[in-house]
């Protein structure tokens, strides 16, 4: 279960949270019949709902990314995405965007790579300078060598690289309040606990 309450669909007074609500869950009441058509649990919505602006906010952010607005491809897009919820280590969010990869038709070898792609023949110049600079916008914090970034500068429009920038960073966003507030696939214990020894063994 997620850390937080869940808001009921009887307790929602937000005309944006009820019609994602019926968008989602159709008629069901998502807290007491939770999953979404995507095999989620759902309880993303039904934890954020807690706080309509917030919830509004989010979910206009969903639509920017996918908005016919933008310049930079789908699939460029997809790959900051699905690599920064590899990177912070979100299920939810690495696997969310591992089959929004396979809807842009990306082979699954190149979607098996993406966790390990510097190692990889799987993918284009374009393609390893996107997973390059995702790399230091997340593990970097935004240190972004001057090669790198001209690099990238060299296939992608300067509009592109903001989009580029704002949605990967959004995505990371997401895998980390996903990690902290334990919901949908990152609702899971930690792997990193101390292994006991044996019994007799000397503490040191």
């Amino acid at each position: 279960m997620p850390r937080l309450r869940q808001v009921p669909r009887d307790e929602v007074t937000s005309p944006v949270v009820s019609a994602l609500y019926d968008m989602m869950f159709g008629d069901r009441d998502p807290v007491a019949e939770p999953g979404t058509p995507t095999g989620t649990p759902g309880d993303w919505w039904t934890v954020f709902a807690a706080v309509p602006d917030v919830f509004e906010h989010a979910v206009d952010g969903f639509a920017l990314y996918r908005s016919p607005a933008r310049t930079l491809s789908p699939e460029l897009m997809e790959l900051g995405q699905t690599r920064a919820g590899w990177l912070v280590g979100s299920q939810f969010v690495y696997s969310q965007h591992c089959k929004s990869c396979r809807t842009l038709g990306m082979a699954e070898d190149k979607i098996a790579a993406i966790s390990a792609w510097a190692a990889s023949d799987q993918f284009e110049e374009v393609e390893r300078l996107v997973l390059a600079y995702t790399d230091a916008l997340v593990l970097e914090k935004g240190r972004v060598p001057d090669a790198l970034f001209a690099a990238l500068a060299d296939h992608l429009t300067g509009e592109q690289i903001i989009e580029l920038t704002y949605i990967t960073m959004l995505y990371e966003m997401h895998a980390v309040m996903s990690r902290a507030l334990r919901t949908e696939f990152d609702d899971r214990d930690d792997p990193v606990v101390e292994v006991p020894g044996p019994a007799d063994s000397l503490a040191r």
